[in-house]
């Protein structure tokens, strides 16, 4: 009679040998998820610590291979959501940044908050008392965050059987903060900032005044600007691709990557001034980055250029300017000159035409063309 199938998940005997002077092997079969048998090995520098290791990997395995159910602890969901989260971003499909957030809310305030519950224990009740607690405490924009992290938490224990239904559905949603209304620089404001940054030698030397021609050229975000290769550029159509974002991941750097949807991914024209800037700059630095790090001539981090700006406007008498200023700047210029919002919108990189509007275009005036479109509406008296 030949020997019992192992279970599914169950693993063998352990079996320990020493592979070399200090050096120990602990090794046992497992029977996979997928009804398969494998071996799985753990070394180490002692035979004790070769076993314990083996025993962690076995557990893991394990762990990660149950199915969720009722009794789940919201640690052991939100710990699956997250590695399947990690995953999208490697991916490509959601934002490194992102993750950096859902990562720092959920440590901070989700875990130490709800993690010790069951996903029967998660109900609408004790969700919803956790969000106002969390506004009153820490304010909108953590609890809108925390509300995002749960929905994602939850809606992984439904996908994967431990729930019917997602309880954050029900939860009250966090009333948005006032918006500050879009401001945009004028034409005067525009030349006043240029001639400011002229003046700093130290605006200057960190290349601030054609970064701000650029920005103002296309509307793109710093991070975009930053990633712009002179491959990218197309002297002959006087054009300039926007594919790529720099993005500072925690624990692997700078990475320059593909924009995060596809409406963010355009070719815009640029206007013939900053083509001779382009052109000037191609000159002196010849391939690479449009905009290197002045030390290393290699990709610049978008947060040490915002704060370069920080630090240029505080001297400048611009305090409310950011690199984002410049995108709505452009924005409004363009609603000015007629153009309709897919239009603008196509050249933001906005799949919604109503993100490009409500945020971005920083002019509320009417005009006579709205008087004369409602004059014959009713009769006069």
């Amino acid at each position: 009679m030949g020997r019992p199938r192992l279970r599914v998940g169950a693993h063998g005997t352990f079996k320990t040998k020493k592979i070399a002077d200090k050096s120990w092997e602990a090794s046992t079969y497992v029977r996979d998820d997928d009804g398969h048998r494998r071996r799985v090995r753990r070394t180490a520098t002692t035979k004790g610590a070769a076993e314990d290791k083996l025993q962690l990997e076995l557990a893991e395995r394990t762990r990660s291979g149950r199915e969720l159910t009722e009794s789940t602890l919201i640690n052991e969901v939100a710990a699956r959501w997250l590695r399947s989260f990690r995953e999208m971003v490697d991916t490509g499909e959601r934002a490194p940044n992102t993750l950096r957030v859902y990562e720092c809310v959920l440590s901070a305030h989700v875990l130490p908050g709800l993690g010790a519950l069951t996903a029967r224990e998660a109900t609408v009740t004790r969700l919803d008392a956790f969000i106002v607690t969390t506004r009153k405490k820490h304010g909108a924009s953590v609890s809108k965050t925390a509300r995002c992290v749960l929905n994602g938490i939850m809606g992984y224990a439904v996908r994967h059987g431990a729930l019917k239904t997602n309880p954050v559905r029900d939860v009250s949603r966090v009333p948005a903060a006032p918006k500050r209304k879009p401001r945009a620089l004028t034409e005067a404001e525009r030349n006043e900032w240029l001639a400011a940054m002229e003046r700093d030698e130290q605006a200057v030397d960190r290349d601030l005044p054609d970064l701000t021609r650029f920005l103002l050229a296309t509307g793109v975000r710093i991070g975009e600007a930053l990633a712009v290769s002179f491959m990218e550029v197309d002297f002959a159509e006087s054009t300039v691709s926007i594919d790529y974002n720099l993005v500072r991941i925690k624990g692997r750097g700078l990475r320059r990557m593909r924009t995060k949807s596809r409406a963010g991914e355009r070719t815009l024209k640029l206007p013939s001034w900053a083509m001779t800037m382009l052109g000037e700059r191609y000159a002196r630095l010849g391939e690479g980055p449009v905009f290197p790090s002045m030390r290393m001539l290699s990709w610049r981090d978008p947060s040490n250029t915002a704060a370069d700006f920080r630090e240029a406007r505080d001297l400048a008498g611009f305090s409310w300017v950011t690199p984002h200023v410049f995108r709505k700047t452009v924005a409004t210029i363009l609603d000015e000159a007629g153009m309709s919002g897919r239009e603008i919108a196509n050249q933001m990189g906005h799949s919604k035409i109503s993100m490009t509007q409500d945020v971005y275009m920083g002019r509320e005036a009417t005009t006579e063309r709205h008087a004369e479109a409602l004059e014959g509406l009713v009769r006069g008296p």
